[in-house]
């Protein structure tokens, strides 16, 4: 579940480098786009944000899903130790 936080923070994050890039090309070679800079800025700003919350999800979820495993391995050692415990 985490991988796809991951790619998605990664192709957010691309996106707002492309956006930043636009940002710093010239009106006169992106005929019919926006030449205001601020306008690929402020894409490109929103772009990194949504990127750097998708990889913080993306983090927990993978933080969470290790605990998980390792409290369910724990428990199976419990559960062994218990069964095998009386005898020796």
């Amino acid at each position: 579940m985490s991988r796809n936080f991951y790619i998605l923070a990664a192709s957010l994050v691309l996106f707002a480098l492309i956006s930043g890039g636009m940002s710093l090309v010239p009106s006169s070679f992106q005929p019919g786009l926006p030449a205001n800079g601020s306008l690929w800025r402020t894409v490109a700003l929103f772009l990194l944000l949504l990127g750097l919350v998708a990889a913080l999800v993306g983090v927990m979820s993978h933080l969470f899903e290790q605990v998980d495993r390792r409290s369910e391995e724990a428990r199976q050692a419990a559960r062994r130790k218990r069964r095998e415990g009386p005898e020796q």
